[in-house]
């Protein structure tokens, strides 16, 4: 890792920095939630934060409706465009994003639970059977009609050809393999996450508003386990008040932070 300063002073709560290092530094098993902000570095914008997507442009939500999607092929085409388009395709894995795959390498993450879609926790170095996709990925496509996953590049090069390409197996309609409003989790992903949040000493908030459940209910089953909350966003979320530690400071400096003070705790 390049050099990281972990003196408190440099940061806006010293105190709330040293409580969050200790905490993680001492746990024997970590497990950390990510949402949009840790991919903000990347160049990717997150939905409902002061810049979000949704925030500037209402409208775009709507897109992201699973019945609205499947019943109206004009939003599809829109989709489809904006898929291809997407700032995933050229982000690289930030500072927060190394840390974390760090973080993997001490021996004491228990899972990496994450809301994004863009695969950028992977790229950044944390293993595959780490990362528990939440929300799934931009990097496949499924049919709706017979599972059948596709990778996405193989799908985008048809939209000069089709503006809605249709499954190559059975025709059905096809969509990112993310999960849209109105459309049903994963009861096995979450279950998986579930497990992770119980299972950990502290339970680490990262970038994300807590404000979507059941995901965000994630804290609550770590806090009712007994594991220590750490929350590290931008804006406050509706679980500040029952942390053990709030940090405010740029997700890009605190979190290589936090992990290099675990690293030093496990003589790494």
């Amino acid at each position: 890792m390049a050099s990281i300063t972990t003196d408190p002073t440099l940061f806006a709560d010293p105190e709330g920095f040293e409580r969050a290092a200790e905490l993680m530094a001492s746990a024997g098993r970590i497990t950390v939630l990510t949402g949009a902000g840790v991919s903000t570095d990347s160049g990717i914008p997150d939905f409902r934060g002061p810049q979000g997507v949704w925030t500037k442009d209402p409208g775009a939500e709507a897109l992201s409706d699973f019945d609205t999607y499947m019943g109206d092929v004009t939003v599809r085409r829109q989709v489809w465009l904006a898929r291809r388009s997407h700032q995933a395709w050229s982000a690289e894995p930030n500072a927060a994003h190394r840390a974390l795959a760090d973080l993997a390498g001490t021996g004491r993450l228990r899972a990496l639970i994450t809301q994004n879609i863009d695969g950028l926790h992977q790229r950044g170095g944390t293993p595959a059977d780490e990362v528990i996709e939440v929300h799934g990925t931009l990097l496949w496509v499924r049919c709706m009609r017979c599972a059948l996953r596709t990778p996405a590049e193989e799908v985008l090069a048809r939209l000069d050809e089709e503006s809605d390409p249709k499954c190559l197996r059975c025709g059905g309609i096809q969509k990112s393999d993310t999960i849209s409003f109105g459309q049903r989790l994963d009861s096995e992903v979450i279950e998986r996450a579930a497990q992770a949040a119980r299972e950990c000493d502290v339970f680490v908030a990262v970038g994300t508003s807590l404000s979507v459940h059941p995901v965000a209910g994630l804290c609550d089953v770590a806090m009712m386990a007994r594991a220590s909350l750490v929350v590290v966003n931008a804006e406050p979320t509706p679980y500040d008040d029952f942390a053990s530690a709030v940090l405010h400071d740029p997700i890009g400096d605190v979190v290589p932070a936090l992990v290099e003070r675990v690293r030093d705790a496990a003589g790494i």
